[in-house]
């Protein structure tokens, strides 16, 4: 089979904002999500730079037995795929008596493990642990727990694909609904915002020092860039059949034309240009489009010097010529990880309802690559029809979207 795949829906819960229209002010005004955790200042940290974003208020929305199952990542799941359902006109009824599937991105959950792990060193008894915590623990958490929240009956698991895994999740279930398994699918990515979840990383120098004006510390493209700020939320978007879009007079906002994807088999953290330009073929050759059919790309740019230039240097191979506009919205949001390739399907599509680019906030001078690209650095108005997202992460996993205005 070779289903049309739509996007009926889709919800945030996001250091840019808490719903879609707080998240489409902040990207159209070009706000950062960006502050200074405390926290990681008392913990020693390198940079204690992160996306601020407050907890969501489940209690009395949810009952205590849902709520001890979730991370504070399942969370910003649960928000934003509410959200999304809403927008979808997905209700409770549908949901019961249809086959509903959920693909979530999700590559770690370290809170709920090092609460146990403590408990359990001070109090020598894993009786005290507590019912919820094997749960919440688990790289599955998001999926696990909004299925039976949700009452779904279709496909239901967990992607871990590093930086990479919201699109891949993405990916995936259009795949499977262009084959005909099934008719509709809730997919995204969710990122935890802590301190320990980020220790390994700040202690290899990821992230950036520029601690003075933390607004300014992400810097995709630039030639000052100094490393990432790390950040995180919930993204979820309802993936559905055309058909099965039409026959429930469901709001269609865009279509899904093209994935691809590829591994690097290089070096486990630094992306290669190969791995890149590969993937990225793959989508075009998976939608039938050209490079030329490309209105904007939201580049996957999380402001590390050498990242940064390889994504540069492969989007150049497509795009120079042409002058495609390019922006990493990863400049105001922080580098969301295993939510990033959702939200940032999410924020493009945004752009392409209200006809406007959001900015690559704090590019001030290019570097020899970026300088290669059309890249905009203030909020500029234009009619977004296709646009591509790239998502990369660690060991060299790859992912590209090409999503489209319904064709007629």
């Amino acid at each position: 089979m070779n289903n049309r795949v739509v996007i009926t829906g889709m919800g945030v819960y996001s250091t840019l904002g808490k719903n879609l229209k707080e998240v489409k002010d902040s990207l159209f005004e070009g706000k950062s999500g960006i502050g200074i955790d405390q926290e990681r200042i008392d913990l020693g940290f390198i940079s204690p730079l992160t996306g601020i974003l407050e907890r969501p208020k489940l209690k009395g929305v949810l009952t205590r037995r849902q709520r001890v199952g979730l991370p504070v990542q399942g969370e910003y799941a649960y928000v934003a795929t509410m959200e999304a359902l809403e927008n979808a006109k997905v209700d409770t009824q549908y949901l019961e008596d249809n086959e509903v599937g959920i693909l979530y991105g999700n590559d770690s959950s370290a809170i709920p493990v090092i609460e146990a792990a403590d408990k359990i060193r001070e109090k020598k008894d894993t009786r005290l642990v507590g019912s919820g915590s094997i749960f919440q623990s688990m790289n599955s958490t998001v999926s696990m727990n909004l299925s039976v929240i949700l009452k779904l009956k279709g496909i239901n698991f967990t992607l871990s694909g590093a930086c990479a895994s919201g699109s891949h999740a993405i990916g995936i279930g259009y795949i499977m609904i262009k084959q005909g398994l099934q008719d509709m699918i809730i997919c995204g990515g969710a990122q935890e915002i802590n301190a320990f979840s980020m220790g390994s990383f700040d202690g290899i120098g990821a992230f950036s020092k520029k601690i003075d004006e933390p607004k300014k510390a992400s810097k995709p493209f630039d030639k000052n860039r100094d490393g990432l700020v790390p950040s995180g939320g919930g993204a979820s978007l309802i993936l559905e059949s055309y058909e099965s879009a039409i026959k429930r007079g469901a709001p269609i906002l865009a279509e899904v034309k093209g994935y691809g994807f590829s591994s690097n088999g290089d070096h486990i953290s630094v992306p290669n240009v190969n791995g890149l330009v590969r993937s990225i073929n793959k989508a075009f050759k998976d939608s039938g489009l050209k490079p030329e059919d490309i209105d904007y790309i939201n580049a996957h740019a999380t402001s590390t010097p050498v990242g940064d230039n390889n994504e540069a240097e492969a989007l150049a191979h497509f795009f120079e010529k042409l002058k495609t506009p390019v922006s990493s919205t990863k400049s105001m949001s922080g580098h969301e990880m295993w939510m990033g390739g959702a939200s940032e399907v999410i924020y493009s599509l945004l752009m392409a309802q209200n006809s406007f680019i959001a900015p690559n906030i704090n590019f001030d001078e290019p570097d020899e690559q970026s300088a290669r690209l059309n890249i905009i650095n203030k909020t500029t108005k234009k009619v977004i029809n296709t646009f591509l997202s790239n998502s990369f992460g660690f060991g060299g996993t790859n992912s590209t979207l090409i999503i489209k205005k319904l064709d007629e």
